[in-house]
């Protein structure tokens, strides 16, 4: 049997690190410019490894096609490697969705996302088995790595052509399942908010006066947004097996301060703090309450409306970008 080409997907978010909180926080703005940048050097990395295909998400800013256009002039002939997946362009969260699904039937060996963990959560619904190696370029940037992306290409190859060792260079993220009427009506990977009120307005969150509770996968204080007052109050990694409820409102147990964006420290206190084990659930009844998934306003639970959230365990395979190069490069990978 022929062997298939060994090939790598790049979904570029192209809103990402562009919200409210540049205005009312100190979040980096990444451009259009800054990503076609992150891109070619992803291409560069990709190409030095030796990656046969390399297929890419379109989008609005024509990020693929700018970066393929401007690549150094001794990988032009690699160009015809990179095919822009064909399909339609609804500029919106769906787009990623779709593309992961397209690279997952594709049979690419990882994914590679630029974007924050909001992007890396609408990719987690498409990308069923194939693993996501997040790049930062959000806000608040819990999943993604803040690495160079010519390195990331290199250990994207990497992960591309040693597919039996993405248990050990990678970890099985939990999830939060949000079910209504029944059926699974969104994910999260990070944290779930639940805040009061009916209007989603501007996505992000930079005010607490309505926060109510929050369940988190993780809390690390080393992050930023909704999951630091999680972080900064308690320590659970997204290796473990459980996650928690936290309620806010008067400080029965303690006052958090926390940074709920780059450059903008939050109080809030903490009256209520419950683990959970894989499989546990919270109950969200409305009226008037809203979800927030990795730190965006998506969901109104309405009057005679219930959410059910569990606590998930077989999320999508995120590597761990260092561990990939470090297995790499004792192995010899990138010796000639």
């Amino acid at each position: 049997m022929e062997a298939l080409p060994l090939s790598v997907g790049i979904i570029p978010n192209p809103v990402s690190g562009s919200d409210i909180r540049r205005l009312v926080a100190l979040g980096t703005v990444y451009g259009t410019q800054d990503k076609i940048n992150i891109v070619q050097r992803i291409l560069v990395g990709l190409s030095v490894v030796g990656i046969d295909v390399c297929y890419l998400m379109p989008d609005a800013y024509h990020i693929g096609e700018a970066a393929l256009s401007r690549l150094p002039k001794q990988l032009r002939d690699w160009q015809n490697k990179v095919k822009i997946i064909d399909m339609p362009v609804e500029n919106c969260a769906e787009d990623s969705i779709y593309a992961a699904k397209q690279m997952n039937e594709l049979g690419v060996g990882c994914i590679i996302v630029l974007g924050g963990d909001g992007t890396s959560r609408v990719v987690a619904r498409g990308c069923k088995s194939t693993p996501i190696l997040p790049i930062s370029t959000g806000t608040n940037n819990v999943i993604p790595y803040l690495v160079e992306g010519t390195v990331a290409g290199m250990a994207a190859g990497f992960v591309a052509y040693h597919p039996e060792l993405i248990p050990e260079i990678s970890y099985r993220s939990k999830w939060l399942n949000i079910c209504m009427d029944g059926n699974t009506r969104d994910i999260a990977l990070v944290d779930i908010a639940i805040l009061n009120g009916q209007v989603i307005g501007s996505k992000a969150i930079w005010q607490l006066e309505d926060l109510d509770g929050a369940i988190f996968t993780r809390a690390e204080a080393k992050t930023t947004g909704i999951t630091s007052l999680a972080g900064f109050f308690t320590s659970l990694s997204p290796l473990e097996r459980r996650g928690l409820y936290l309620r806010f409102g008067e400080p029965v147990i303690c006052q958090i301060n926390a940074p709920l964006a780059p450059g903008l420290i939050t109080s809030i206190g903490i009256k209520e703090k419950r683990d959970l084990s894989i499989g546990d659930c919270i109950t969200v009844t409305g009226p008037d309450k809203l979800l927030a998934l990795d730190g965006e306003r998506e969901i109104l639970v309405s009057k005679n409306q219930t959410a059910e959230i569990y606590l998930q365990a077989d999320g999508p395979w995120v590597i761990d970008v260092y561990k990939a190069l470090e297995l790499a490069a004792q192995r010899g990978f990138f010796i000639h």
